[in-house]
Formats: C-alpha cells, structure tokens, sequence
C-alpha cells in the first residue's frame, strides 16, 4: 500500500487546484485520474472570462496550466480509477485499478458528466451524429443542419459557439423561455438562431450510419412531428460523479454536502468544484473549491497530529 498526505480524486480545475496549494504548503500530494488531466477545461473552446486573463486562452491550454502549476509545486499524478474510500481510525483507504493508496485527508473533485435523455437513438447514434461537446463535434458539422437540445448557460453557449459554423441552426427547449443568462439569451435573439420552444425530442433517427432526423413532440398539445436534421447537440444537465460515496453524503440531486471548508460529514474527507453542491458552477468557482479545500485539508491534517493549525 503507497501513502501520502493528501489524495485528490480527479485533475479537473478543483482537483489541480487544490493540488498546488497542497503542495505549496509542504504536503505530499497525490492525484488519481482514471482518464486525462483537464476536466471540463478539455470541453471548452475558449476561455475568456477568467480573472486575469488578458487573452483569450482555449480550454485545453487553461487547464494544463494548471496541471504544470501543479507539477511545479510537487504534485504527482497516478492515472488510475478509484473504485472505493473507506475510513480506518484516522486514515483513509483508496482501492484503485492500480492498487491500495493510504491518506491522511481525501479531497474528491471527479466532477460531473452530461446527461442523457434517454430516448431511442440516442446511444446508437452516439459519435454519429449525436453529441454532448460543442467544441468537440461541432466543426465536424461545419454548412450542416444542427438541433441543439437544452434552454440553460451550456446550451446557449454551445448553441452560439455552433451558430459559427452553420446558419442552420435550431435550439429546441422543452419549457416556454430559456433558463440560461440574460446576455446569452440575448445573443442568441442578436443572431436569429431558430428556436423551438415547449418542444422534446421523443426520438433521433438515422440511416444506420448517421443521424438524418428526430421526431418532436409538442408539449402543449402531444402533436409530433419529424425534423430533418444532420446531428443532435444535447445539453440537459450533467450528473455529478459520486458513485464513491455513501448517499447520507450527497443532497437530493446527488451533489456532494459540504461546509463552508469544502469538508463534508465524514472529518478528513472533502469535496470541490462540480461534484459539490453550489449554486454556480464556473472555473473560478472550482479552483476556489480547491484552493479552500486543500487548506482545510491541511488543517485537519495538523489537528489530527497534535500540531497548531498553520
């Protein structure tokens, strides 16, 4: 069994954060990440209204600012998937695809993932015409028809980002205004986007190779009806990835409960950026989650071993 200090779970904007103050402070820092450094940053083509930034920055070059930031100070990263925490005493288990790792505190920062609707089509059509990332996908679709799915901030900011490479674009929204921010809203009455409002995709069709359409249905009435269309946007939400956690952890919608700290229920055990529950979700959000977090984390560090707090 390996040891450190501190293991941070995920190496999103939280994670990588709360790993260069730890490491900054003298802490042995550990990350685990089952996939790639970058969290949500690797979704984002461009970030612009971070505090400081003169320049706009693509979401790749941000986050692995911060991953070097991070390395810099002393951060190590292990790339395997934690599959369990549990708590011995005053000490913190970690079962990972790599093995057992020991900790004196434990800051989660895995995020959340896009959700699905869950209709027919959406899983066979995956990479074919269906997809959750804007900056992704969207210059595969460049002159071609696109339906964006959703009414919130991600949905309009796709929705615009997409908005350059076609003028066939039509957002659809299953209430009868959007929920996302007023600017947003505006902007995208500026362009005359296509909207479709009380609207639901029931169903997204294709050819066995591509999406070439989906069937509507009204809210108001059930009427439905079929839209030609080359590929699905679907931006209806995300779900934050607690799967490690006991449920007496998290609130009704499966976010993580925490103090002001970032600590949660469990001493030692803490929890930043999007897996928490927040009122505002943003990149200057999460590396505050961090930063606070790995403070916090320290702190109870030296309670735990008798020393004043730093």
């Amino acid at each position: 069994m390996q040891s450190c200090d501190i293991i941070i779970i995920g190496s999103g904007v939280a994670g990588m954060s709360a790993a260069g103050y730890a490491a900054r402070a003298g802490r042995n820092v550990m990350i685990l990440e089952g996939l790639a450094p970058g969290g949500q940053c690797m979704y984002i083509a461009d970030v612009e209204n971070y505090p400081g930034l003169t320049e706009t920055v693509s979401g790749y070059d941000f986050g692995e600012r911060f991953e070097n930031q991070a390395k810099r100070f002393g951060t190590q990263t292990t790339f395997a998937e934690a599959t369990a925490i549990h708590k011995e005493n005053d000490r913190f288990i970690i079962d990972t695809s790599a093995g057992q790792w020991e900790a004196k505190a434990v800051i989660l920062a895995t995020g959340a993932k896009h959700r699905h609707l869950g209709i027919e089509g959406e899983e066979t059509y995956q990479g074919k015409g269906v997809s959750y990332c804007g900056t992704c996908d969207g210059p595969l679709f460049r002159g071609r028809r696109i339906l964006v799915v959703g009414g919130g901030d991600t949905a309009l900011t796709d929705a615009l980002y997409l908005s350059q490479m076609t003028d066939k674009l039509t957002i659809c929204h299953r209430k009868d205004r959007f929920r996302a921010q007023e600017n947003l809203i505006r902007q995208v009455e500026d362009r005359h986007i296509t909207t479709l409002m009380e609207t639901t995709v029931d169903r997204i069709l294709g050819d066995g190779k591509h999406v070439t359409g989906v069937q509507l249905k009204s809210v108001k009435d059930g009427s439905q009806r079929t839209m030609e269309t080359d590929a699905v946007f679907i931006f209806v939400g995300i779900m934050p990835q607690t799967q490690l956690l006991d449920k007496s952890l998290l609130d009704d919608n499966g976010y993580v409960v925490t103090d002001r700290v970032m600590q949660t229920s469990v001493p030692g055990l803490f929890a930043a950026g999007d897996v928490r529950d927040t009122p505002f979700r943003q990149l200057v959000t999460a590396a505050s989650d961090g930063a606070i977090a790995a403070h916090a984390a320290s702190e109870y560090i030296d309670a735990v071993e008798g020393h004043q707090y730093r």
